[in-house]
């Protein structure tokens, strides 16, 4: 390994804006604020769903309980609360007095059935309606064996959020890694934090994991032979395909398409900015091209949403500052401004509108979301913890973090403006989280 000191950097921040709009800002403090976002604008009724048997009663009331804390943490519903519901009569599902929902101004009804099949699986069955005008939306049924419950759970969710033209959320996963078992290995989870699952069985670390786009390669850093090689693994088939294991590898960053992976790389002596294409079919390495030249550090790559631009972080300025690069390397900018001069691993909102960072501000290191639209900066987290690696749910309403906010390292999520801190992770010490598209 190169005798280089190797900077254990946090978040950065990328700005989309003329070059010389960005220089003439550098002297300039950041703006702090706190940005609240308008309340979910569609109003759902959600009633006790129904059941044809007694054991189908059970499953019936862990469905509607997961589907409830779905659509709340959704930001797109806004459930009624239970207790409006004793105000109006009973539902009927044969005879739906629409009049009644809407004097509660709920905007649309599901109704929900559960029952067993004759081989033991779960049935729901579902209906979506329009209150306004007592119309059908859309109504499924859906079939699962009871252990997989909480999958079909989710999926209805996101079925909701695809009628409304929205990204599916809550059937994504969340990659991570933990000590929980004696080392450093990978593990994947709900989004809610259920169904945590280990993925890596090494006697050696393993780091920084990174979903491809279609959720089913994990790239990673994996410290065999006491060096820190770059792998992909395929996720449900376990074959794992080495990308590079000369020098010390780490920080992958997919594009967009999936067809390429940048990442931080010394395998020429030092810390530089590579990219490796990835070939299609079965998992195979093609040309692997070095897009930075410099004597400084450079790191945690990071791509727009648009695959036409790669932010990185280097301190060829004298400290951590976030740079932008073409694809292929040229045009580089410098793009980090005001009050901190410590700004690391830049992430991209998945519409591209938002860019969220990890800053040290009188010491210390929290989220910030740079609004690339109106150019104001928002503090995200506000604690004397240690807030870091931050990532985007895939449809940029939400942000995973690792915080010591509870004493050791944990996983949380947050929303966008602030609300609903959430911890996902309790077992062991858990970090560098990466969600899924």
């Amino acid at each position: 390994m190169t005798s280089k000191k190797i900077l254990v950097l946090m978040s950065g921040l990328v700005v989309l804006a003329p070059a010389w709009a960005l220089f003439s800002r550098q002297d300039k403090q950041d703006v702090i604020m706190t940005i609240r976002e308008g309340q979910p604008s569609i109003s759902i009724a959600l009633p006790k769903f129904s059941a044809a048997t007694p054991s189908a009663q059970a499953a019936a009331e862990e469905i509607f309980a997961i589907l409830t804390a779905d659509l709340k943490y959704s930001r797109v519903f806004q459930l009624l609360p239970e207790s409006y519901y004793s105000y109006i009569r009973p539902l009927d599902p044969a005879n739906i007095i629409f009049k009644d929902w809407e004097s509660l101004n709920a905007n649309i009804l599901f109704i929900g059935d559960v029952s067993s099949s004759e081989n033991g699986d779960l049935v729901l069955q579902w209906k979506l309606y329009d209150v306004k005008p007592g119309q059908p939306i859309q109504a499924k049924k859906v079939q699962a064996k009871p252990a997989d419950l909480r999958y079909m759970t989710h999926k209805t969710a996101d079925d909701l959020l695809r009628i409304y033209g929205e990204k599916p959320v809550f059937t994504t996963k969340i990659a991570f890694v933990s000590d929980r078992d004696g080392n450093w290995e990978i593990y994947m989870m709900d989004y809610d934090g259920a169904n945590q699952t280990r993925l890596t069985f090494n006697k050696v670390d393993d780091y920084g994991p990174a979903w491809s786009p279609n959720q089913k390669r994990i790239a990673y850093t994996s410290y065999q032979n006491l060096t820190g090689g770059l792998y992909i693994l395929d996720v449900y088939e376990g074959k794992r395909t080495p990308v590079s294991t000369k020098g010390l590898n780490y920080a992958p960053a997919w594009s967009p398409d999936g067809k390429q992976l940048a990442f931080s790389s010394s395998m020429d002596g030092n810390q530089e900015i590579y990219v490796a294409e990835i070939l299609d079919g079965p998992t195979r390495i093609g040309k692997v091209k070095r897009l930075t030249f410099n004597t400084a550090v450079d790191q945690s790559p990071s791509w727009s949403p648009t695959g036409r631009q790669v932010a990185f972080v280097s301190d060829r300025s004298g400290a951590p500052r976030i740079y932008t690069m073409d694809a292929e390397g040229s045009n580089i900018v410098l793009v980090s401004f005001g009050g901190s001069n410590h700004n690391d691993e830049p992430a991209w909102s998945p519409i591209g509108d938002r860019i969220v960072y990890v800053a040290r501000v009188d010491n210390i290191f929290d989220l910030y979301i740079l609004n690339l639209r109106t150019q104001q900066i928002s503090r995200l987290t506000g604690s004397n913890a240690r807030n870091e690696t931050p990532s985007w749910s895939p449809d940029g309403r939400h942000v995973i973090f690792t915080s010591n906010i509870k004493g050791g390292l944990q996983l949380y999520s947050i929303d966008v403006d602030g609300a609903n801190l959430r911890q996902l992770t309790t077992t062991g010490q858990n970090r560098l989280a990466d969600w899924g598209n």
